[in-house]
């Protein structure tokens, strides 16, 4: 038996790292292919980025579909477990905006969309 002290602990365990939340940001927005996922989280390595999709799908937060055909497709999207997350990563995203308006001067930072 797993032993927590308090609800933090476990959230932190299931989606906590540099990775999965950015990961799950990207695929709450609709399903993706591995390279597709790869060019979204640029500093991402590929083995790292293997790594953390199969524990998102360990975990029951992300859903892997594999396509019989030549080449191999596999693409990756949220259950609806992760699709749960979306609320609490919208406050995040907005929250990371309102402390870096607050904390950064003028020019010290700039948000890039890759999408």
């Amino acid at each position: 038996m797993k032993t927590y002290y308090c609800d933090l602990e476990i959230s932190l365990e299931v989606i906590g790292g540099k990775w999965k939340g950015l990961i799950l940001y990207h695929l709450i927005k609709g399903p993706k292919r591995t390279s597709e996922l790869k060019k979204l989280v640029q500093s991402i390595s590929q083995k790292m980025l293997i790594q953390t999709l199969r524990e998102l799908e360990t975990d029951g937060l992300i859903h892997r579909e594999t396509y019989k055909q030549v080449p191999p497709k596999v693409e990756y999207s949220t259950t609806e477990l992760g699709q749960s997350l979306e609320p609490m990563l919208r406050a995040l995203c907005s929250w990371g905006g309102d402390y870096a308006e607050k904390t950064f001067s003028e020019g010290e930072y700039q948000i890039l969309s890759v999408e």
